[in-house]
Protein backbone atom coordinates (compact mmCIF):
# COMPACT_ATOMS: atom_id res chain seq x y z
CA UNK A 1 0.00 0.00 0.00
CA UNK A 2 1.66 3.16 -0.95
CA UNK A 3 1.92 5.92 1.86
CA UNK A 4 1.76 9.44 0.95
CA UNK A 5 3.33 12.21 3.09
CA UNK A 6 2.32 15.82 2.89
CA UNK A 7 3.99 18.77 5.13
CA UNK A 8 2.13 22.13 5.12
CA UNK A 9 3.74 25.65 6.96
CA UNK A 10 1.14 28.18 7.48
CA UNK A 11 3.36 31.05 8.35
CA UNK A 12 2.78 34.90 8.36
CA UNK A 13 4.53 37.73 7.01
CA UNK A 14 4.78 41.14 8.27
CA UNK A 15 1.48 43.16 8.60
CA UNK A 16 -0.66 39.98 7.78
CA UNK A 17 -2.70 38.32 10.37
CA UNK A 18 -3.53 34.90 10.35
CA UNK A 19 -7.22 33.92 9.64
CA UNK A 20 -8.90 31.78 13.01
CA UNK A 21 -10.40 28.70 12.55
CA UNK A 22 -13.24 29.56 13.97
CA UNK A 23 -14.93 32.99 14.92
CA UNK A 24 -17.63 32.60 17.08
CA UNK A 25 -20.28 35.58 17.86
CA UNK A 26 -23.62 36.22 19.99
CA UNK A 27 -26.48 37.12 18.48
CA UNK A 28 -29.55 37.75 20.99
CA UNK A 29 -30.21 33.87 21.69
CA UNK A 30 -28.14 32.44 18.48
CA UNK A 31 -24.71 31.98 18.65
CA UNK A 32 -22.98 32.09 14.74
CA UNK A 33 -19.63 30.34 14.32
CA UNK A 34 -17.79 31.04 11.22
CA UNK A 35 -14.80 29.20 10.34
CA UNK A 36 -12.52 27.37 7.37
CA UNK A 37 -13.45 24.04 9.63
CA UNK A 38 -16.46 22.32 10.80
CA UNK A 39 -17.93 22.77 14.24
CA UNK A 40 -20.75 20.62 14.64
CA UNK A 41 -20.21 17.04 16.77
CA UNK A 42 -22.28 14.55 14.74
CA UNK A 43 -22.44 16.67 11.45
CA UNK A 44 -18.62 17.22 11.56
CA UNK A 45 -18.03 13.98 11.27
CA UNK A 46 -20.58 13.59 8.33
CA UNK A 47 -19.88 16.33 5.99
CA UNK A 48 -18.31 15.19 3.08
CA UNK A 49 -14.40 15.81 2.57
CA UNK A 50 -12.71 16.93 -0.51
CA UNK A 51 -9.11 15.90 -1.06
CA UNK A 52 -6.73 18.93 -1.96
CA UNK A 53 -9.58 21.80 -1.63
CA UNK A 54 -8.06 24.71 -0.79
CA UNK A 55 -11.08 27.35 -0.70
CA UNK A 56 -13.80 25.79 2.09
CA UNK A 57 -15.77 27.47 4.79
CA UNK A 58 -19.09 27.38 6.64
CA UNK A 59 -21.47 29.00 9.33
CA UNK A 60 -23.30 27.14 12.21
CA UNK A 61 -26.19 28.95 13.69
CA UNK A 62 -27.38 27.53 17.31
CA UNK A 63 -30.43 28.62 19.51
CA UNK A 64 -30.11 28.55 23.27
CA UNK A 65 -32.97 25.67 23.12
CA UNK A 66 -30.55 23.52 21.12
CA UNK A 67 -31.95 23.29 17.69
CA UNK A 68 -29.38 24.83 14.98
CA UNK A 69 -28.88 25.16 11.14
CA UNK A 70 -25.61 25.15 9.20
CA UNK A 71 -23.94 25.30 5.94
CA UNK A 72 -20.42 24.03 5.22
CA UNK A 73 -19.05 23.58 2.08
CA UNK A 74 -16.22 21.30 1.71
CA UNK A 75 -15.10 22.54 -2.00
CA UNK A 76 -15.96 25.71 -3.53
CA UNK A 77 -14.95 24.31 -7.01
CA UNK A 78 -12.57 27.65 -7.69
CA UNK A 79 -9.32 26.07 -8.72
CA UNK A 80 -10.46 21.91 -9.05
CA UNK A 81 -12.96 19.95 -8.39
CA UNK A 82 -17.37 20.70 -7.71
CA UNK A 83 -19.13 22.68 -5.91
CA UNK A 84 -20.25 21.28 -3.05
CA UNK A 85 -22.94 22.16 -0.16
CA UNK A 86 -23.68 20.28 3.04
CA UNK A 87 -26.89 22.13 4.92
CA UNK A 88 -27.76 20.51 7.96
CA UNK A 89 -30.78 21.16 10.56
CA UNK A 90 -31.07 19.56 13.69
CA UNK A 91 -31.03 19.44 17.42
CA UNK A 92 -28.56 18.78 20.23
CA UNK A 93 -29.01 18.44 23.80
CA UNK A 94 -26.20 18.17 26.65
CA UNK A 95 -26.89 20.42 30.47
CA UNK A 96 -23.19 19.55 31.34
CA UNK A 97 -19.89 18.95 29.76
CA UNK A 98 -19.35 15.59 32.05
CA UNK A 99 -22.98 14.21 31.31
CA UNK A 100 -24.61 12.21 28.38
CA UNK A 101 -26.11 14.38 25.38
CA UNK A 102 -27.53 13.69 22.35
CA UNK A 103 -28.02 14.44 19.02
CA UNK A 104 -30.01 14.37 15.57
CA UNK A 105 -30.18 16.19 12.22
CA UNK A 106 -30.10 15.80 8.68
CA UNK A 107 -27.52 16.45 6.03
CA UNK A 108 -28.68 17.26 2.42
CA UNK A 109 -25.70 17.02 0.37
CA UNK A 110 -25.91 19.61 -2.70
CA UNK A 111 -23.67 19.99 -6.24
CA UNK A 112 -25.22 22.42 -8.06
CA UNK A 113 -23.11 21.81 -11.11
CA UNK A 114 -24.23 18.08 -11.22
CA UNK A 115 -27.43 16.30 -11.90
CA UNK A 116 -28.62 13.36 -9.71
CA UNK A 117 -26.12 13.58 -7.50
CA UNK A 118 -27.95 15.31 -4.25
CA UNK A 119 -28.56 13.05 -1.46
CA UNK A 120 -30.16 12.99 2.31
CA UNK A 121 -28.16 11.61 5.46
CA UNK A 122 -30.59 11.28 8.49
CA UNK A 123 -28.09 11.35 11.90
CA UNK A 124 -28.27 10.73 15.37
CA UNK A 125 -26.10 9.97 18.49
CA UNK A 126 -24.74 10.22 21.68
CA UNK A 127 -21.90 12.56 22.93
CA UNK A 128 -19.59 12.26 26.13
CA UNK A 129 -16.55 13.99 27.42
CA UNK A 130 -15.75 14.73 23.72
CA UNK A 131 -16.35 11.21 22.68
CA UNK A 132 -19.42 10.09 20.29
CA UNK A 133 -21.02 7.18 18.80
CA UNK A 134 -23.14 7.46 16.30
CA UNK A 135 -25.21 6.23 12.98
CA UNK A 136 -26.44 7.42 10.30
CA UNK A 137 -29.17 6.58 7.08
CA UNK A 138 -28.13 8.03 3.90
CA UNK A 139 -30.52 8.03 0.95
CA UNK A 140 -29.53 9.00 -2.54
CA UNK A 141 -31.59 8.41 -6.04
CA UNK A 142 -31.43 4.19 -5.99
CA UNK A 143 -30.01 3.65 -3.21
CA UNK A 144 -29.77 3.48 1.18
CA UNK A 145 -26.59 3.12 2.82
CA UNK A 146 -25.51 3.24 5.91
CA UNK A 147 -22.55 4.38 8.60
CA UNK A 148 -21.85 3.36 12.08
CA UNK A 149 -19.56 6.49 13.82
CA UNK A 150 -17.60 6.03 16.69
CA UNK A 151 -14.92 9.00 17.81
CA UNK A 152 -12.55 8.77 20.98
CA UNK A 153 -11.37 12.06 22.04
CA UNK A 154 -10.23 14.08 24.87
CA UNK A 155 -7.04 12.28 25.94
CA UNK A 156 -4.22 14.11 26.55
CA UNK A 157 -1.03 11.58 26.94
CA UNK A 158 2.00 13.94 27.18
CA UNK A 159 0.53 17.20 26.94
CA UNK A 160 -0.68 16.02 23.53
CA UNK A 161 -4.56 16.16 22.12
CA UNK A 162 -5.07 12.79 20.54
CA UNK A 163 -8.26 11.95 18.55
CA UNK A 164 -9.15 8.64 16.96
CA UNK A 165 -11.85 7.81 14.78
CA UNK A 166 -13.92 4.60 13.52
CA UNK A 167 -16.64 4.36 10.58
CA UNK A 168 -18.09 1.33 9.38
CA UNK A 169 -20.11 1.74 5.97
CA UNK A 170 -22.74 -0.23 4.82
CA UNK A 171 -24.54 -0.44 1.49
CA UNK A 172 -28.04 -1.69 0.35
CA UNK A 173 -26.34 -3.07 -3.02
CA UNK A 174 -22.90 -3.35 -4.23
CA UNK A 175 -20.78 -0.74 -5.97
CA UNK A 176 -18.66 -2.20 -8.63
CA UNK A 177 -14.87 -1.18 -9.65
CA UNK A 178 -12.49 -3.04 -11.93
CA UNK A 179 -11.82 -6.59 -10.99
CA UNK A 180 -14.89 -7.19 -8.52
CA UNK A 181 -17.28 -5.28 -6.17
CA UNK A 182 -17.39 -3.25 -2.09
CA UNK A 183 -20.86 -3.65 -0.28
CA UNK A 184 -19.30 -3.13 3.18
CA UNK A 185 -15.79 -1.27 3.97
CA UNK A 186 -14.24 0.39 7.05
CA UNK A 187 -12.09 3.55 7.45
CA UNK A 188 -10.04 5.62 10.36
CA UNK A 189 -8.36 8.26 11.14
CA UNK A 190 -5.73 9.46 14.00
CA UNK A 191 -4.94 13.11 14.84
CA UNK A 192 -2.14 14.27 17.11
CA UNK A 193 -1.82 17.96 18.08
CA UNK A 194 -0.08 20.22 20.60
CA UNK A 195 0.80 23.70 21.00
CA UNK A 196 4.80 24.02 20.97
CA UNK A 197 6.91 27.73 21.18
CA UNK A 198 3.84 29.23 19.78
CA UNK A 199 3.43 27.40 16.56
CA UNK A 200 0.25 24.52 16.77
CA UNK A 201 1.69 21.15 15.36
CA UNK A 202 -0.71 18.84 14.18
CA UNK A 203 0.03 15.10 12.82
CA UNK A 204 -3.27 13.36 11.15
CA UNK A 205 -3.09 9.57 9.54
CA UNK A 206 -5.89 8.57 7.59
CA UNK A 207 -7.20 4.83 5.86
CA UNK A 208 -9.21 2.78 5.15
CA UNK A 209 -9.24 -1.37 4.40
CA UNK A 210 -9.70 -0.45 0.62
CA UNK A 211 -6.94 -0.18 -1.67
CA UNK A 212 -5.79 -0.79 -5.53
CA UNK A 213 -8.90 -0.63 -8.18
CA UNK A 214 -11.25 -0.60 -5.11
CA UNK A 215 -10.52 2.87 -4.12
CA UNK A 216 -12.50 3.71 -7.69
CA UNK A 217 -15.90 3.54 -5.48
CA UNK A 218 -14.46 4.71 -2.00
CA UNK A 219 -17.17 7.78 -0.59
CA UNK A 220 -16.43 7.34 3.20
CA UNK A 221 -14.97 9.78 6.13
CA UNK A 222 -11.36 10.54 4.39
CA UNK A 223 -10.29 12.93 1.56
CA UNK A 224 -7.87 9.78 1.17
CA UNK A 225 -8.83 6.02 0.62
CA UNK A 226 -5.57 4.48 1.37
CA UNK A 227 -2.76 5.84 3.81
CA UNK A 228 -2.05 9.22 4.25
CA UNK A 229 0.17 11.37 6.63
CA UNK A 230 -0.27 15.37 6.76
CA UNK A 231 1.61 17.71 8.99
CA UNK A 232 0.57 21.31 9.50
CA UNK A 233 2.19 24.18 11.65
CA UNK A 234 0.04 27.49 12.49
CA UNK A 235 1.49 30.18 14.06
CA UNK A 236 -1.17 33.47 14.46
CA UNK A 237 0.65 36.61 14.44
CA UNK A 238 -1.55 38.25 16.66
Amino acid sequence: MSKKLVMAWVLGLAGCASQPQIVEREVGQFDLKLGTAPTRSMAQGLVSPTAGSTFRGGLDLAHTSGMYVGQWAPSMGLLQGTLELNTYVGYAQQRFADTPGFELGVIRYSFPEMENWDRHQYYAGINLAGSRLGGALSSSPGRTDSTLLLELGSFRPFDLDVRLKYASHSMDSPMYHVGGSVRVFDDWSLNLSRPLLGIHLDLSYTDSNLSGPECGVYNGQNAHCEGFFMLKAERALF
